[in-house]
């Protein structure tokens, strides 16, 4: 059953209780009222009818000691002719209960005698036939004698009109219950749209439409809900679209990566097929065991690289606080060797913090990225300031307003602008021909931006095709001072 029709039925069952013990109460209040009126109105005749009794027996002539019975019917017939319009019913029995004189349609049973004496009055009500009556009982205490008189008032009006308020009280209670059955399902379905609109939001969720919302219509609790639920489901399409996208890149990563092993392991098996079944000269084996070489180093790194990933992952750094000159001396030992490259190093002296051998291993990947990017004939379609600096490489550090930055700049082939967003994904690489002839596998930068993320920092690139490129990422600074090479 809908929340709705259970809203308009134990509302319904709620006004019906209450109108129904309202109205019983009411109408038998009144039949009660009603009732003893006339009650009151049948003793107050039935002592009127004594007290005439009694007058009427004074002036019996005083020849009788003993009031006879004659005169007992005679006083009862004159004073039920008096009030015969106002169908007036009486009966009189004498000290032995013996009845001297009833009225024709004085019908009720003798049982009210016995609970009457010289002092009481005593009433009931009795149903004869179709009609209720008030029978009353008194005693008369006249010329030495004790007589009972009876008298029936006619109160069926009195039911009647009980019966017709409860009919009536029915109608309008069901005229109420009807009208107010359709008043509620009307506000039962205003107060539940929000619900109705949350389920159909949930059942489009359902369905995969993780953009739909619900709309808000109220400002009251189910609002709040409507509110709440929408943040959620905003949270929920942000992390499925989350999920979507690191699903995407896991497809790319092992597409990528099966493409990687799979050249590599190509050249490694013709050469060595040919190695095994062919006779070859001296110079021919040794280009042959050069390519196996070549490529196996090339897995070699790509193995270490992806191993280092994967560590980078799951770590959490631990920083210390480490010197810039210690960085930059590193950097300066490890490219000392590399005569072509004219690498500049201009660094501010500061203390950040960092753990050490991670940083290094991002700096030694950024700057043998440039090196690469800045080889010979690398800015061809570049500037003329830009040709001029063919080859050159700096290595910045200065410290800024929200850490110490360290830049890596070349001046080479540069990133077009749609590719610097993928640089930083596992196997992506901008030139794969170009990479693949320095034994590159796209994983470098992929390193780099998961080092960064466990120092709670971002590489930063700008890049100009033909103009070269600059990577660039904060660290935490402590003091400063200035070196320049």
């Amino acid at each position: 059953m809908k929340f709705s029709m259970k809203l308009v039925l134990s509302t319904i069952i709620v006004l019906a209780l209450a109108l129904g013990f309202s109205g019983f109460y009411f109408v038998n209040y009144v039949f009660e009222t009603s009732l003893d009126r006339e009650v009151g109105q049948a003793l107050d005749e039935s002592s009127i009818l004594s007290f005439a009794f009694e007058t009427a027996a004074l002036n019996v002539p005083l020849k009788y000691s003993v009031l006879p019975d004659s005169v007992v019917e005679e006083i009862a017939s004159k004073l039920e002719m008096g009030g015969r319009s106002e169908g007036r019913l009486l009966r009189i029995a004498d000290e032995e209960q013996n009845v001297l004189y009833t009225s024709d349609g004085f019908t009720a049973d003798e049982g009210l005698l016995p609970q009457t004496d010289q002092h009481t009055k005593s009433y009931r009500v009795i149903l004869e036939g179709d009609s209720y009556y008030v029978h009353t009982c008194v005693s008369i205490n006249t010329l030495d004698r004790i007589l009972y008189l009876e008298t029936m008032k006619n109160v069926t009006e009195v039911f009647t009109e009980r019966a017709m308020g409860f009919s009536l009280y029915r109608k309008v209670t069901i005229t109420m219950l009807l009208t107010g059955m359709v008043i509620m399902l009307v506000i039962a379905s205003l107060l539940t749209k929000p619900i109705r609109l949350l389920t159909k939001a949930t059942k489009r969720m359902a369905a995969g439409d993780y953009t739909y919302r619900a709309r808000q219509i109220s400002q009251d609790e189910l609002g709040q809900l409507t509110r709440d639920f929408n943040g959620m489901a905003n949270a929920l399409e942000e992390n499925i679209c989350k999920l979507e996208e690191e699903i995407e890149a896991r497809e790319e990563f092992m597409g990528a990566f099966a493409h990687e092993l799979k050249t590599p392991l190509t050249a490694i098996i013709g050469y060595a097929d040919m190695l095994r079944s062919h006779k070859m000269d001296e110079e021919k084996s040794i280009m042959s065991a050069n390519y196996i070489y070549t490529e196996g180093k090339r897995l070699e790194a790509m193995s270490f690289r992806l191993l280092d990933i994967i560590v980078a992952k799951q770590e959490e750094a631990d920083l210390q606080e480490i010197p810039v000159q210690e960085l930059f001396v590193y950097l300066q030992e490890m490219f000392a060797e590399k005569r072509e490259m004219d690498i500049r190093f201009h660094y501010e002296e500061a203390v950040v913090q960092a753990e050490a051998n991670l940083i290094k291993t991002v700096l030694v990947n950024l700057v043998d990225n440039a090196c690469k990017a800045s080889e010979t004939g690398g800015a061809g379609s570049g500037t003329e300031d830009t040709a001029e600096n063919v080859g050159v490489v700096e290595v910045t550090g200065q410290a800024a307003d929200e850490g110490y930055r360290i830049a890596v700049k070349d001046y080479g082939i540069g990133i077009p602008e749609e590719e610097q967003h993928k640089i930083v994904k596992a196997f992506y690489m901008v030139d794969k021909s170009r990479a693949r002839s320095k034994n590159g596998a796209g994983l470098g930068l992929a390193l780099c931006a998961e080092i960064l993320k466990i120092h709670h920092s971002r590489l930063q690139i700008e890049s100009k095709v033909g103009e070269g490129s600059c990577f660039s990422f904060v660290l935490p600074m402590e003091g400063r001072g200035t070196y320049e090479e």
